[in-house]
C-alpha cells in the first residue's frame, strides 16, 4: 500500500460526510446557522482518527509518531481542500446568496467577498486537523515507559 493512499481514502470519506451534513442542514435552512458547523469537528475527528488507527494497525511496531502525524495532517488536509472547493462551488452557484445569510447570522453588518469566506473555511479546516492530529497522536503514541521496558528486554 502507497504512504499517500489511506490518508486520501479517508479523506474522501470524510469529505463525503461533510457534504452529506452540510446538504442535510440545507435541505432544512439550517446551514446559516454556525451552530452546526461545531458537528464538522468531529466528523472530521472521526476520520482523522481512524485513519491513523488504521495505518498504526498496518505498520504495527514499525508505525512510529511522525508516521501517525503525517496520515492524520495529509487526511485533514486533504478533505479541507476537498469540502472548501465544494462550498466554493455550493457558494457560488447552486445558492449566490448563501455567504449573505451566512454573515447575517454572525451578526455581521459589512459586505465580503466569496474569496474571504473560502479562506476562513480553509483556515478553519486546517487548524481543526492539525489541533486533532496532535490531539489524537497523544493515544496513539507509545509512553517513555514503554520504550524503556522494550529496551532492556532488548
Amino acid at each position: 500500500m502507497k504512504n499517500i493512499t489511506l490518508p486520501i481514502r479517508f479523506a474522501l470519506a470524510i469529505t463525503g460526510s461533510l457534504i452529506g451534513y452540510f446538504l442535510i442542514l440545507a435541505l432544512f435552512g439550517l446551514h446559516t446557522n454556525p451552530f452546526f458547523s461545531l458537528f464538522n469537528g468531529v466528523i472530521s475527528g472521526f476520520g482523522i482518527y481512524e485513519a491513523i488507527k488504521y495505518y498504526k494497525l498496518h505498520l504495527g511496531d514499525k508505525f512510529e509518531y511522525s508516521d501517525g502525524f503525517r496520515v492524520g495532517v495529509i487526511t485533514g488536509f486533504v478533505a479541507t481542500i476537498l469540502f472548501t472547493i465544494f462550498f466554493g462551488l455550493y457558494s457560488s452557484s447552486v445558492e449566490p446568496d448563501f455567504v449573505e445569510e451566512l454573515l447575517t447570522s454572525f451578526k455581521l453588518s459589512y459586505s465580503t467577498g466569496l474569496g474571504i469566506v473560502l479562506f476562513v473555511v480553509a483556515i478553519m479546516g486546517f487548524a481543526t486537523s492539525l489541533v486533532l492530529t496532535l490531539s489524537f497522536m497523544q493515544l496513539f503514541k507509545d509512553s517513555w515507559n514503554t520504550k524503556r521496558a522494550k529496551n532492556k528486554v532488548s
